[in-house]
């Protein structure tokens, strides 16, 4: 099975304080069934299966654009193969 990385951001920005449409896609994949999540105020990687990461990212999608997202970049690289 292949293990993934996804890279994303949200907009637009706000550098006062987080906008609704990042904290919304932070909260998908820290409760998502991923082996590693950093989240941070640029950007936010996570990893996993490619099943678990293309996932939350179909969700994060959905629900980061829902909550007021403009534009989301991301991007997913094949990392290896895992034992799941």
């Amino acid at each position: 099975m292949k293990r993934l990385r996804v890279e994303f951001t949200t907009e637009p920005f706000d550098l006062d304080e987080a906008p609704e449409h990042a904290v919304v896609a932070r909260d998908v994949v820290q409760s998502a069934a991923l082996d590693a999540v950093d989240v941070g105020p640029f950007g936010n990687t996570a990893e996993g299966s490619s099943e678990q990461v293309l996932a939350a990212v179909t969700e994060l999608l959905r629900r980061s654009l829902d909550a007021g997202a403009t534009r989301v970049s991301l991007q997913v690289n094949v990392i290896g193969e895992g034992g799941e």
